[in-house]
């Protein structure tokens, strides 16, 4: 299959480097386009060997939203075959990552309601009448024999094999800066000429280059015989003397069509002040020009003015989560050479005081200090190794990232975030950073060693690859105190999952993997319960309630495929709500197996979350409270999802957690099981044998 890529990669231009050595662009589009045509093969490769399994979500093309239009309703599917109802095989946590930029229509499809559905509307209404209300664009019902696609059956081939691996990695298809629709570029005025170093798709649409064309370039190649030269000078003097100016001057496509540009540039200042980019904004104002005076009238201007100023903002608050282009090499991965100081809740257990015991005579923690006992696996931006502490006794998880790929993928602010998170967190939920340290080739990360493995691999140990509601309730009221620790910390976590959600010897969770994640501030509030008179006499003055909730949203567009919230596929910009929706969909997993959206496609999943209504099979039994706080944490309009208002609060008083002494988490004993933490089955024992590929990066790192 050939595709002709250049004018969404930088093509010829993705060897050009600075005097530093790094890239000239800002984002390596090559990784990213590789990444989509290898999602692509493999769907086509599906498409051909089982057509009929993906008509169904092919019955009409996504649209951005500037194309207009809604997703039309697809025909009445047939009827699913009673197997559905069973949970299908879990999938293996490990395998390779799928990417697709295409947009999808945000407006809901209405859905005809069956007779024979048991609403969930009328079970609530007769349960509870002091719950939260009920978002009017979801019908949540029971599934019994339901007449929607079969996406929910997963049978055992070799194909549904990859598929099923692609859904459960980790995605990053996009940075917030590359989700802003707007018409702009950066400029670096540290490299000759002033060059662009980044340009966004809808920059590209306007003025019909291919990226390949304009990296590199001074923006005078918009430039015709109708330019005014006065204007082109007043922006050389902003350039030179590094002000704003907001201009209109006619300036022409590739093609030769002239357009009236209202053009914007600010510069934008590192931390000490000095100039490091340039923004420039363009708003085409063609359809406003006044005939007589040839301009955009003076109201017009003013109003879209405002426009490119704000957008330029966004584009200055978006450029700061990557790393500074003009930095040497070695000075990206610094951070990763620092001392790690202990913690106070963790300095006196035995890993520190073995790994003090070395910093104590003089020695800076290395790869030297470390035994490798054994490939524990693979991740999107590195693998993850159990170590020794050598002549210690002391066991450690080592992640492992290797410094090109980091470069080539985009990953380099994913990485330096995910050190500066671990080295924040002191809670008993959630890894210890013991050390960071750097080889010529590879950063590393040395943090708790987890020896109940994943909640991933739990699940599918138990006989219906589901746990009880008692154990679900445990896991998910250790996640929720583990989420609010990291809210109150400014970090959203963004990848919550079985696979991220490890157990310690005691049985109780640790959250991993934190190079997803976005690290914000935070504004601790406390909220005064607001109760009528009535209930004060009767409970007395209820205590305030203590709030810190992440305060500035992110577009990324990061996430694992069926965790992934609304906000974030419809680039509508997201906080802390994500990982509440997340945990909606943990709940559903453990209880029933599968998660609720999943589709035989990426796009059709995305089309699943952000349209198909919300269902429980009757095939097992779950507890109306149960399906209750789904159902709100499952509210596609985080403004009124679960914890919208008073953050983690709102779900410890949910019923389902009736009965948990949320202070007392940490000293609750662990569910007993069907299938113990600690049991090998004759499956995992083959399962055990190291997969040769995890071998050869173990021996690339040591």
């Amino acid at each position: 299959m050939q595709v002709e890529v250049s004018k969404h990669t930088e093509g010829s231009k993705e060897k050009m480097v600075r005097p530093n050595g790094l890239p000239e662009s800002l984002i390596r589009y090559d990784a990213r386009q590789k990444e989509m045509a290898t999602s692509t093969v493999t769907e086509l490769v599906q498409a051909v060997k089982r057509p009929r399994s993906l008509s169904e979500s092919r019955n009409r093309p996504f649209m951005r939203k500037s194309e207009g239009g809604g997703e039309q309703e697809r025909p009445e599917a047939l009827a699913r075959r009673n197997s559905e109802n069973v949970p299908p095989p879990r999938r293996n946590s490990h395998g390779g990552s799928r990417n697709s930029m295409q947009r999808i229509s945000e407006i809901p499809v209405k859905k005809h309601e069956k007779s024979s559905r048991r609403s969930f509307m009328g079970m609530m209404r007769k349960s509870v009448s002091s719950t939260e209300s009920f978002d009017a664009d979801v019908v949540l019902v029971d599934d019994e024999s339901d007449d929607d696609d079969d996406d929910d059956e997963r049978p055992d081939s070799v194909d549904d094999v990859v598929r099923q691996k692609e859904m459960r990695k980790g995605i990053d298809l996009a940075t917030t800066l590359e989700r802003i629709e707007k018409n702009f570029v950066i400029t670096d005025p540290r490299l000759p000429d002033n060059p662009i170093i980044f340009a966004s798709d809808s920059f590209l649409e306007l003025t019909e280059y291919s990226r390949e064309e304009i990296l590199g370039r001074n923006c005078r190649f918009l430039q015709g015989p109708e330019t005014d030269p006065v204007t082109v000078r007043k922006i050389r003097h902003a350039i030179d003397n590094q002000t704003d100016v907001t201009v209109q001057l006619i300036n022409y496509t590739k093609s030769g069509k002239k357009f009236w540009n209202l053009f914007h540039l600010q510069p934008m200042r590192d931390q000490k002040g000095e100039v490091q980019y340039f923004i420039g904004v363009q708003l085409d104002g063609s359809e406003h020009v006044e005939p007589l005076d040839n301009c955009i009238p003076e109201e017009t201007a003013k109003e879209s003015a405002k426009l490119v100023k704000e957008t330029a903002q966004n584009v200055d608050e978006a450029v700061r989560e990557l790393p500074d282009a003009n930095m040497k090499p070695e000075d990206l991965w610094i951070n990763h050479s620092k001392l790690v100081l202990p913690k106070p809740h963790r300095k006196d257990n035995p890993s520190w005081r073995a790994i003090q015991k070395i910093l104590d005579s003089g020695e800076q923690i290395g790869l030297k200090h470390f035994r490798p006992v054994k490939p524990l696996g693979s991740g999107d931006t590195g693998s993850v190794h159990l170590v020794e502490l050598c002549g210690t006794g002391e066991f450690f998880a080592m992640k492992a990232m290797d410094k090109n790929v980091m470069l080539n993928r985009n990953k380099v602010h994913r990485a330096c975030v995910e050190r500066e998170i671990l080295d924040m967190l002191d809670h008993p939920f959630l890894p210890a950073l013991y050390a960071s340290f750097q080889t010529k080739t590879h950063i590393c990360l040395i943090t708790d060693y987890c020896s109940g493995g994943e909640l991933f691999v739990l699940l599918d140990r138990q006989p219906k690859k589901v746990l009880k509601e008692d154990a679900v309730r445990f896991y998910a009221a250790e996640v929720v105190i583990a989420l609010e620790y990291l809210h109150c910390q400014g970090i959203i976590y963004r990848d919550l999952k079985p696979e991220n959600v490890l157990l310690q010897s005691d049985g109780h969770v640790s959250l991993t993997d934190f190079d997803l994640s976005c690290l914000t501030s935070c504004k601790p509030q406390l909220l005064i319960p607001n109760t009528n008179e009535k209930k004060k006499k009767q409970k007395g003055q209820q205590a305030p309630m203590f709030m810190a909730e992440p305060m500035r949203a992110s577009n990324s567009f990061v996430g694992t495929e069926e965790y992934i919230a609304p906000e974030i596929i419809t680039a509508a910009g997201h906080s802390s709500a994500v990982d509440w929706w997340a945990l909606g969909i943990l709940l559903y997993e453990m209880l029933y197996g599968y998660t609720p959206f999943r589709g035989k496609t990426r796009q059709k999943t995305f089309a699943n979350i952000l349209h198909k209504d919300l269902k429980f099979p009757r095939s097992i039994q779950v507890s109306l409270h149960a399906k209750q706080l789904m159902y709100q944490l499952l509210h596609r309009d985080p403004k009124n999802r679960l914890a919208s208002r008073e953050g983690a609060n709102e779900i410890k008083r949910h019923p389902f957690f009736r009965g948990i002494n949320w202070a007392l988490v940490r000293c609750m004993n662990p569910p007993q099981l069907d299938s113990p933490l600690f049991g090998t089955t004759e499956a995992e024992k083959e399962a055990n044998v190291v997969d040769p590929e995890l071998l050869d990066l173990q021996t690339n790192v040591f």
